[in-house]
C-alpha cells in the first residue's frame, strides 16, 4: 500500500547537469568537515543531480547523464539539517546522507564546478523548506480553537430601541439666528421704545393712490394750505410783538 508521502504528486525544484561525487573519511569528532581533506582532483562518480519535492519532503537524486538512472538519492526532510551539510572551507562542496530503499544510510560528498550550481541548489532546498514552515502554521493556526471572546451585538429578550428621527433638526431651526456672532441688543433705559416720526410731516410728500377719487385729492390740498398757513401767523404776530417793544420805548 502507497504511503500518503508517495502518493503526492513529485515536483522539480532544481537540475544541474554535473556534480562530482566523493567517498569522505568517517568522521572522528565532532570537528568541522573539510572538502580539503578529501580527493577533490579524483572524484569517484560524476553525473547528473535533480532536486525534486514530493509534500514536505524534498530528494536530492544523483542519476546517470545519459540513461537517468538513479545512482543514489538523499530524503531531506529539513535543512539546514543532517541529511544535507556544508563544509567549513567552500561554498561548493557539501556532504549529503544518502539512503537506500532497506532504510541503509551512507555519507558522501558532492561537488559543483561552478558557484552559481552550488548557489542555486542552496536556494532551491531553502526556499522549498520556508513553504513548508508557512504551511505548519497555517495547519496550527486553522486546528486550534479561537479562544478569543465575540462581541454580541444582538437584542436580548425584551430589550427595545428607540429612534429619534427629526427632533434635533426643529429644535436647532427654533433657535435665532445671529449674524457676526453677536447676540440682540437690551432694550434702552426705561423699557420704552421712542415713537416713530409723525406721518402729518409727510402729507404733502405722500402721493396718492392710483384708486382715490378727485374729492379726496382736493381734501388733502386743503390740509397742506392749512398746515402751510400757521407758521406765516405766528411769524406776523411774533414781528408785530417785537416792534410793539420798541415803541413801548418813548425818550423823556
Amino acid at each position: 500500500m502507497a504511503t500518503e508521502g508517495q502518493s503526492e504528486y513529485e515536483s522539480v525544484l532544481c537540475v544541474k547537469p554535473e556534480v562530482n561525487v566523493y567517498r569522505i573519511p568517517p568522521r572522528a569528532s565532532n570537528r568541522a568537515i573539510r572538502a580539503a581533506d578529501w580527493k577533490l582532483d579524483a572524484p569517484d562518480w560524476t553525473g547528473r543531480m535533480r532536486v525534486t519535492a514530493r509534500g514536505k519532503v524534498a530528494y536530492v537524486k544523483l542519476e546517470d547523464k545519459i540513461s537517468g538512472e538513479l545512482f543514489a538519492q538523499a530524503p531531506v526532510e529539513e535543512y539546514p539539517g543532517i541529511a544535507v551539510e556544508t563544509v567549513s572551507d567552500s561554498s561548493r562542496y557539501f556532504v549529503l546522507r544518502i539512503q537506500d530503499d532497506n532504510g541503509r544510510s551512507a555519507f558522501i560528498g558532492i561537488g559543483f564546478g561552478d558557484r552559481g550550481d552550488a548557489f542555486d541548489f542552496n536556494v532551491a532546498l531553502q526556499d522549498h523548506f520556508k513553504w513548508v514552515k508557512q504551511e505548519n502554521e497555517l495547519t496550527k493556526q486553522a486546528q486550534a480553537p479561537d479562544n478569543t471572546p465575540k462581541l454580541d451585538l444582538g437584542f436580548k429578550e425584551g430589550q427595545t430601541i428607540t429612534l429619534n428621527i427629526g427632533q434635533s433638526k426643529k429644535k436647532d431651526r427654533s433657535r435665532p439666528q445671529s449674524s457676526g456672532g453677536f447676540g440682540l441688543l437690551p432694550p434702552p433705559p426705561g423699557g420704552k421704545l421712542a415713537p416713530p416720526p409723525s406721518s402729518r410731516s409727510t402729507n404733502h410728500n405722500t402721493q396718492p393712490s392710483a384708486g382715490g377719487s378727485d374729492t379726496g385729492c382736493l381734501l388733502d390740498l386743503d390740509s397742506s394750505n392749512s398746515n402751510s398757513e400757521a407758521p406765516s401767523n405766528t411769524a406776523t404776530t411774533a414781528s408785530s410783538d417785537l416792534w410793539g417793544d420798541f415803541d413801548s420805548v418813548s425818550p423823556k
